[in-house]
């Protein structure tokens, strides 16, 4: 089996007894790797990752004295294992009731690869996934040798308002009919507002699940675009009643720290123990630690609050300029609307139905002859013709409409 990524006429050098792929794990080897925002275009008005435009909000003379700080740190020094202080914190922003509810991890994307570690059985046991959903519950539930059981969104009839019903809304029953089935589930990842749908997932559907006495196992719930759904939208506020609950959020998107790589699990004592047991001794670096102190501050959080606040405000014009379109054969957008992004279906000639290959001509001219990066996401399941338009600043933001209405016209 060729390794993913090498070209077929590579040959590894000597000795001539040793064979790579007689090593390495068949469900590795079989691994289709995490595809990355960034992975076709690097360069340009990038909204295409779901980055907060606006930047983050370390600004204040007392936010900038934490990061002068950081200068005169020893950093021959491991860092602190546990970092109470930023932990302090956001159980604070959270209302948490103490560090001991907080886990943190080198993005959310450690906090799922040790959920899976730590609760799923390799070949024997199983997560849940709501397609469409992030890609990588799917690509580190293969890399850690656990099946995946998938129940769909649901995929037809017009979005909901706040994902209380319709398109992209959780089928409540078909989960229960899943974990009923198969009770070598343990793991059930739910992205609130999800990832590509934009839909916030109410909390009586994730109530509804942490209460089914058929399912033995932990809800999860992604929160990385939390923020940007209002309030009382969190699921953090169940965490005190649910010991089978356990949320992530992130500094990488209201915060704007995507580049420092810190993620969040908030749940009971018990689990966040196990996780703290089980990760890397020194897993947060120091500079990563002292940033998101910084960000975590009474002053940057205000800031960061206002950032918000300018999206979504440029979310709902960016939604109406977008309808503006339709006669130019760019569809309704779908999904919620409750992250820092937009998905809109790019339609057929007619205007009839959404079109994969029209749409990845847009795509592609707007990235390369134009200098805008959004992101194709028409292959996922209820997603056809799909484009995801991340929320830009006021200028990227009448460049983006600019351009996309320069190329329909042309197509």
């Amino acid at each position: 089996m060729p390794i993913l990524g090498l070209p077929e006429s590579f040959k590894s050098t000597g000795p001539v007894h040793f064979d790579i792929e007689r090593v390495i794990r068949p469900n590795i080897l079989s691994l289709h790797p995490y595809r990355c925002a960034r992975d076709d275009y690097k360069e340009g008005i990038l909204l295409d990752a779901n980055e907060n435009a606006l930047g983050h909000s370390i600004s204040s003379p007392a936010d900038a004295s934490e990061i002068n700080a950081t200068l005169e740190l020893n950093l021959h020094r491991y860092p602190d294992p546990s970092h109470d202080p930023i932990k302090e914190r956001i159980a604070a922003l959270r209302s948490i009731t103490g560090v001991d509810h907080v886990f943190l991890g080198v993005g959310s994307d450690e906090v799922i690869d040790l959920l899976m570690r730590v609760c799923v059985a390799p070949e024997r046991e199983k997560i849940l996934i709501t397609p469409p959903t992030y890609g990588m519950y799917a690509v580190c539930a293969q890399v850690n040798d656990v099946g995946i059981v998938k129940v769909p969104l649901e995929l037809s009839g017009a979005k909901g308002e706040g994902g209380t019903a319709g398109r992209f809304s959780v089928r409540l029953n078909e989960i229960k009919k899943a974990v009923d089935a198969d009770p070598s589930i343990k793991l059930i990842f739910l992205c609130s507002p999800g990832n590509p749908t934009g839909t916030l997932i109410p909390l009586s559907s994730i109530r509804e699940i942490l209460d089914y006495p058929g399912f033995k196992g932990i809800v999860i719930v992604d929160e990385a675009y939390i923020d940007f759904a209002g309030a009382d939208a969190s699921a953090v506020s169940l965490v005190k009643e649910y010991a089978n609950l356990c949320v992530m959020q992130t500094v990488s998107k209201s915060f704007g720290l995507a580049a420092i790589r810190l993620g969040i699990a908030i749940a009971q004592p018990p689990l966040i123990q196990i996780l703290s047991n089980t990760k890397a001794p020194y897993n947060i670096s120091t500079p990563t630690a002292h940033l998101a102190l910084s960000a975590l501050s009474p002053s940057a959080v205000d800031a960061m609050q206002s950032k918000i606040n300018t999206l979504i405000a440029s979310r709902t014009k960016m939604l109406q300029s977008l309808s503006a379109l339709a006669d130019l054969g760019l569809g309704p957008s779908v999904g919620g609307n409750d992250a820092n992004f937009i998905v809109v279906p790019v339609l057929s000639r007619d205007g009839t139905k959404p079109d994969n290959v029209r749409s990845q001509k847009v795509y592609k001219s707007l990235a390369e002859e134009n200098g805008v990066v959004v992101r194709f996401r028409g292959n996922e399941p209820g997603c056809e013709g799909c484009l995801r338009i991340t929320v830009g600043s006021e200028e990227e933001n009448e460049v983006v409409i600019r351009k996309l209405t320069e190329v329909l016209q042309q197509l």
